[in-house]
């Protein structure tokens, strides 16, 4: 990995970013600077656009207009892999995980996969510098899974497996870590882990943030975006998201304070 960013500068900047569906305009030209180490948050109503954004932005579908610079490079047409490489990684709005094999295993490929040209390799056992040991175990720690590690991902609870997942984004060292809607389906006993668990990462990373509970993204964000049809409508801390009456009248109404809007 190439040496961390400074906190602070931007990390990733989108300019103009479009995309079309034929005639249907999925994002209208959306700007974004997302800062080195902080919680980036972006918000808005279903269909406003977030998903599409986190596509572009990660190169897992192609941009119609625009530029997207990461760390420094011009990545709008580069694939997701290339990426990922460059240090974004990403969780998705549906757990993925290999349910059948142990939570340490998981994260081991997750590690692996940055190379795959080596984590494909038949011939050679994960033995060694292939057990990534010294990756996976920080990530154990950083997700409080240490006591899971040799249990099967699918015996996890919901919460644990929703951690487990950004676990693996981690287990890829990025600068930027990619979170779509990350308390999806949590029971309230695990939302304050996984909001810690998001509020510490920025300690070494930069995260982006799709989220719908209000609660959360008002608590842990350093800035927020709020999309509306396809553009921004919004961008601030989040008091200033708060108090924003196009916001509110928009998105958030008086279910500001009230949690998931």
């Amino acid at each position: 990995m190439t040496k961390a960013s400074v906190p602070g500068n931007i990390l990733l900047e989108a300019v103009g970013v479009e995309k079309h569906y034929d005639k249907f305009v999925a994002l209208g030209g959306v700007d974004i600077k997302v800062r080195a180490n902080t919680v980036h948050s972006v918000i808005g109503p279903n269909g406003a656009g977030k998903t599409t954004l986190f596509h572009m932005l990660t190169g897992t579908k192609t941009v119609s207009g625009g530029r997207i610079i990461f760390d420094g490079h011009d990545v709008t047409r580069e694939p997701d892999y290339v990426r990922v490489r460059r240090g974004m990684a990403r969780s998705f709005q549906v757990t993925s995980l290999f349910l059948t094999l142990p939570v340490r295993e998981n994260l081991r490929l997750a590690a692996q996969g940055v190379a795959p040209a080596v984590a494909l390799n038949p011939w050679k056992p994960p033995t060694g510098a292939l057990a990534c040991s010294e990756t996976v175990d920080k990530v154990l720690g950083t997700l409080g899974l240490q006591a899971y590690a040799d249990t099967p991902a699918g015996n996890l609870s919901h919460g644990q497996q929703r951690r487990l997942e950004v676990g693996m984004a981690l287990a890829a060292k990025p600068k930027a870590i990619f979170l779509d809607e990350p308390t999806s389906g949590m029971g309230i006993d695990d939302l304050e882990d996984m909001k810690q668990l998001i509020r510490s990462l920025k300690d070494e990373q930069t995260v982006v943030l799709i989220e719908h509970n209000m609660n959360i993204v008002m608590d842990i964000s350093d800035t927020i975006t709020v999309m509306q049809q396809g553009r921004v409508l919004a961008e601030g801390l989040p008091d200033q998201i708060r108090n924003d009456d196009r916001v509110r009248k928009a998105y958030l109404g008086n279910m500001i304070t009230g949690g998931k809007a």
